[in-house]
C-alpha cells in the first residue's frame, strides 16, 4: 500500500517494515544511473589512442576495450531485470552501483590492457543491473502515469546530457591527467547513486509466479550476445560475425518456445507482446536508435574521412544535438500530458526520420548548415520522443513486471543500435564518401519514418 505526505511517498507492506520515497533524491539517484552508463561509453571512445600508446595494444585489443561492456551488457540484460522483479529493484541498483565502481577502478589501475578489457566487462554488469533496475524504480515510485512522464523527461534528458558533456570532460581530462582519469569519473557518480539509492529508494519486489529460467537465460543470453557480437565483427573477420549471427538466429525460435511454454514464470513473459501499446513501443524504439546510433557513428567519420572536419571538431559538430536532445526532454512529460504520448511519439520519431532525409541530401555532410539542420530536427525528435516511449514501456503493463518491461525496452534500443551501426555502415561502405552516406540516411530514415507509423497504429 502506498499513501502520498507531501513530497515523499511512503510504502507500507504487511509484515514489512514503512518506507518512504524521498522523491526529489530517488530521481536524483535514478538520473545518476543513466550518466554514468553514458559517460562511461562516450568517454572511453576517446581514450583508445591513448591507452594503445600506453600498452603498446594493437587494433583487435582496443577495439575490445569498447565491445567488452557492450557485449556483457547486452547478454545479462535480460536477468538484470529478472534479478530487480524477484529479489528488490533497489537492491539490484545499488549493487549495480557497486560493481560500477569496482570495474572503474579496475580500469584505472589496469596493469595491462588484458586487465582493462575485464574491468570493462565488470562494468558491462553493472550497466546490465543499473539501467533496468534505475526504470522500475520510477515505474513504481511514480504510479500516477501524468507525474511518472514528467519524471521520465528528466530522467531520458540524462542521456543528451551525457552526449554533450562525456567528450567534453573526457578530453580535458585526457589532456590534463591521462587516459587512467576517465575511467575515475563513474567512482564519485556511483558513489553518489549508493548512497542516495539506500536512503531514499523503498524496496520492491514482485517474485510471485516468477522464478529464474535457466533455459531462457541461455537461450536469451545467446540472441542478445549473438548479435551484439555480430554487430562488432561486421567490419572485421567475415567467419565470425556470419556465425554470431547464425548462433542467435538458431536460438530465437527457441528461446521463444521455451518462453511460451513457461507462460507467466517465463524470464520473458510472451503475453506481454500481446499489450499493443507495448510492442508499439518496443517497435518504435529500435526503429529511432536504428536510425540515429548510425547518424552519430557516419557523421563524424565522413567528416574526417572527406578532410572537411578534425576529429576533436567533428565531435563538437555533434553538440548542438545532444544539447537539444537534452532541453527538449527535459519539457517532453508536460508536453505529453497536453498532446498525448501517441502524438509525441509519432511527431519525435518522424522528426528524427525527416533529419536523416535531410542530411542524406547533403555532400558528405556538408554545407555544415544544412547537416546541422538534420541533426538538430533528430535531436528535437529524441527529445519529444524518449521520455514518452520508456513511459509507455512500463506503464502499459502491470507494476510486478517493471522490471522486465525495463530490460525489455532497453534491449529494444540496444539491438536497434547495434543493427543500426552495422547495417547502415555497411551500405555506407559499399559506395563511401558522399553516395554511401545518401544511401545510409535514406535507409535510416525510411526505418525511422516507419517507427512513427508503427507508433502512430498502436500507441494508446
Amino acid at each position: 500500500m502506498m499513501m502520498k505526505q507531501g513530497g515523499e511517498i511512503v510504502f507500507d507492506k504487511p509484515g514489512c517494515r514503512r518506507r518512504t520515497a524521498i522523491r526529489p533524491l530517488v530521481l536524483v539517484a535514478m538520473c545518476l544511473a543513466v550518466l554514468i552508463a553514458q559517460i562511461d561509453t562516450s568517454v572511453v571512445n576517446l581514450a583508445t589512442h591513448a591507452v594503445g600508446d600506453s600498452f603498446g595494444a594493437g587494433v583487435t585489443s582496443l577495439q575490445w576495450v569498447l565491445d567488452a561492456y557492450n557485449l556483457v551488457y547486452a547478454v545479462l540484460l535480460l536477468s538484470g531485470g529478472l534479478i530487480g522483479d524477484l529479489y528488490g529493484r533497489r537492491r539490484a541498483f545499488v549493487i549495480g552501483t557497486i560493481v560500477m565502481a569496482a570495474g572503474s577502478l579496475i580500469c584505472a589501475f589496469a596493469p595491462s590492457v588484458a586487465a582493462l578489457i575485464s574491468g570493462r566487462a565488470i562494468t558491462g554488469i553493472a550497466a546490465a543491473l543499473l539501467l533496468p533496475s534505475s526504470l522500475a524504480i520510477v515505474r513504481v515510485v511514480w504510479p500516477e502515469p501524468a507525474e511518472r512522464g514528467r519524471v521520465l523527461g528528466i530522467w531520458a534528458s540524462c542521456n543528451g546530457l551525457a552526449f554533450a558533456i562525456g567528450p567534453t570532460v573526457g578530453g580535458v581530462l585526457i589532456e590534463e591527467f591521462g587516459w587512467r582519469s576517465v575511467f575515475l569519473l563513474a567512482v564519485p557518480l556511483a558513489s553518489a547513486a549508493f548512497v542516495l539509492a539506500s536512503f531514499a529508494v523503498p524496496e520492491s519486489a514482485d517474485p510471485r509466479d516468477r522464478h529464474f529460467d535457466p533455459e531462457g537465460q541461455v537461450l536469451g543470453a545467446l540472441v542478445l550476445g549473438g548479435i551484439a557480437l555480430a554487430a562488432i565483427a561486421a567490419h572485421g573477420e567475415g567467419w565470425l560475425w556470419m556465425a554470431a549471427l547464425g548462433a542467435a538466429a538458431t536460438a530465437l525460435p527457441l528461446f521463444l518456445r521455451i518462453e511460451r511454454r513457461r507462460g507467466r514464470a517465463a524470464l520473458v513473459p510472451i503475453d506481454l507482446f500481446r499489450v499493443r501499446t507495448f510492442s508499439g513501443g518496443i517497435v518504435t524504439t529500435a526503429a529511432m536508435t536504428f536510425g540515429i546510433y548510425g547518424m552519430i557513428f557516419l557523421m563524424p567519420l565522413v567528416w574526417q574521412s572527406e578532410d572537411h572536419l578534425p576529429t576533436r571538431d567533428a565531435g563538437l559538430a555533434l553538440l548542438p544535438m545532444s544539447l537539444v536532445f537534452f532541453l527538449v526532454s527535459t519539457q517532453s512529460g508536460r508536453l505529453s500530458e497536453r498532446v498525448g504520448a501517441r502524438l509525441m511519439i509519432t511527431i519525435g520519431t518522424g522528426l528524427i526520420g525527416c533529419g536523416s532525409l535531410v542530411i542524406a541530401v547533403t555532400n558528405a555532410g556538408m554545407p555544415m548548415m544544412l547537416a546541422q539542420i538534420g541533426l538538430t530536427m533528430a535531436g528535437v525528435g529524441m527529445g519529444l520522443n524518449t521520455g514518452p516511449l520508456y513511459g509507455i514501456a512500463v506503464g502499459s503493463v502491470g507494476q510486478e513486471r517493471s522490471g522486465t518491461a525495463s530490460a525489455l525496452i532497453n534491449v529494444a534500443r540496444m539491438v536497434g543500435a547495434t543493427l543500426g551501426v552495422a547495417l547502415l555502415g555497411s551500405v555506407f561502405a559499399l559506395q563511401g564518401g558522399p553516395i554511401g552516406l545518401r544511401a545510409a540516411m535514406l535507409v535510416g530514415g525510411a526505418v525511422q519514418l516507419a517507427g512513427a507509423a508503427a507508433a502512430f497504429a498502436t500507441v494508446r
